[in-house]
Formats: structure tokens, C-alpha cells, sequence
């Protein structure tokens, strides 16, 4: 299959289904807009997550330097 052939039948392709952007799209800024209730909802999100991560972090504040178990298992077979 051509460049060509291969440009015409992806166009078709998105023209019949519909599709906008490619999902891998998704990692660079579009031209489409959030609505506030969706970023504010996002904003929520990314706190609530920094949330769990500090208390983590302050429930067992040397975790990050243990090995996790699967490396430790993996050390201990040989």
C-alpha cells in the first residue's frame, strides 16, 4: 500500500467513524475546551491524590528506601 493509498483510506476511515483526533493525541494540548465544572473536578482530583501520597508518606516515611517486595524476592532466589 502507497503513502497515498494508505492517507485516503485512514481519511475514510475517520470521515466514517467519526473520529476526531487519535488517542495518542491526548498527550499534547488541543484545541478543545474544558468546561469549568471539568477542570475543577480535575484540580479535586490531583489534590485529593497529593492527599493520599503525603499521608502515605507520613504513615511510613522510609518506605521509599526499602526495596519493594518483588525486588526483594527476586534477590532472595538466588
Amino acid at each position: 500500500m502507497s503513502q497515498t493509498e494508505y492517507d485516503a483510506a485512514v481519511a475514510a476511515f475517520i470521515r466514517s467513524k467519526g473520529i476526531t483526533r487519535c488517542p495518542t493525541a491526548c498527550v499534547v494540548r488541543t484545541q478543545g475546551t474544558v468546561s469549568e465544572s471539568d477542570r475543577e473536578a480535575l484540580q479535586r482530583r490531583a489534590a485529593e491524590g497529593e492527599i493520599r501520597r503525603v499521608r502515605r508518606r507520613l504513615r511510613d516515611p522510609l518506605a521509599a528506601l526499602r526495596p519493594s517486595p518483588t525486588v526483594s524476592n527476586s534477590l532472595q532466589s538466588r
